[in-house]
């Protein structure tokens, strides 16, 4: 799987992410002599996330990938969302984490519920 994640798109994570608790949690690591850049990740609830929000970057930094993001539009179970910078008219700052970095989701403002999955998408270089 190392090779298909050298050479296109690829699943790079599946996590378990509580919405119930103000926390960060590590979604994945980046393999020693590699660099990895993120493309988007997708949630699916296992109930209403309510009013939470969350962020992914680097430990540390966790919003430097993905700005604080409102949930408050998925609220059943099953429902899914794409969590991803929004380009626009500028191009947005993108990030390639270094071997060795820590990439986490952390939950603020917590309402929602445990046992939702996270599954990050992106490509090693």
């Amino acid at each position: 799987m190392a090779d298909l994640k050298e050479k296109g798109i690829a699943l790079l994570s599946t996590t378990t992410v509580s919405l119930a608790a103000d926390a960060a949690t590590e979604i994945y690591v980046v393999p020693e002599g590699k660099r990895c850049v993120l493309v988007t990740a997708i949630l699916v609830l296992a109930a209403d996330a309510v009013t939470t929000d969350v962020q992914i970057g680097q430990n540390g930094a966790t919003s430097d990938w993905l700005a604080v993001t409102d949930l408050g539009l998925i609220n059943a179970q099953y429902d899914c969302c794409i969590l991803q910078p929004i380009p626009a008219a500028n191009v947005l700052l993108g990030k390639s984490y270094a071997a060795g970095t820590s990439i986490e989701i952390e939950v603020t403002n917590q309402a929602g519920g445990a046992g939702n999955t996270l599954y990050l998408f992106g490509f090693l270089f």
